[in-house]
């Protein structure tokens, strides 16, 4: 018999191991996401979200991304992309250019206060991923645990759907 068949009551349901784990992992992620996305809003002036993306824009380098590729990173749509870059845009993070490959396209990039903010960010970031991620974990554990959550991303990372 499948798992599915240890489950017979609702008490089951909340009380089965791989669903208490999930359940801890969701609310450790969401704990951790409000804690260390309110420092990045109160020292910073920016919010998670728009942090990722400097930093996604940060590793890709020149020329720059288009605007489905940073749709694609963070799972967005393109037009929830385009919004989120608009205001970034807005407060002179990022900069749009001419793509040298696609005379329609726009390559997204960092202005150098994005650039500043990025590193200023990832200075307030890194002390709080310590204080609050690293920090609770058994030293003994770290390395393998930051292993496993690569797995569990680029499994579910291959299962998302390309953007067209």
């Amino acid at each position: 018999m499948g798992e599915e068949a240890e489950i017979r009551t609702a008490k089951e349901a909340a009380d089965h191991e791989f669903i208490l784990a999930f359940g801890r992992l969701q609310g450790a992620a969401n704990r951790l996401e409000y804690i260390l996305g309110r420092a990045l809003e109160v020292e910073c002036d920016i919010s998670h979200l728009v942090f990722e993306v400097l930093l996604i824009l940060g590793r890709a380098g020149e020329p720059g991304l288009s605007m489905r590729a940073i749709a694609q990173e963070q799972v967005l749509t393109t037009g929830g992309a385009t919004r989120l870059v608009d205001r970034m845009e807005a407060a002179g993070l990022v900069t749009r250019a001419e793509s040298p490959d696609d005379r329609r396209g726009k390559l997204v990039r960092l202005t150098p206060l994005g650039e500043e903010t990025a590193v200023r960010a990832a200075r307030v970031h890194l002390e709080n991923i310590k204080q609050y991620f690293v920090e609770p974990l058994p030293a003994a554990d770290r390395e393998r645990f930051a292993e496993d959550l690569r797995i569990l991303s680029r499994t579910a990372r291959d299962v998302l759907p390309r953007l067209p």
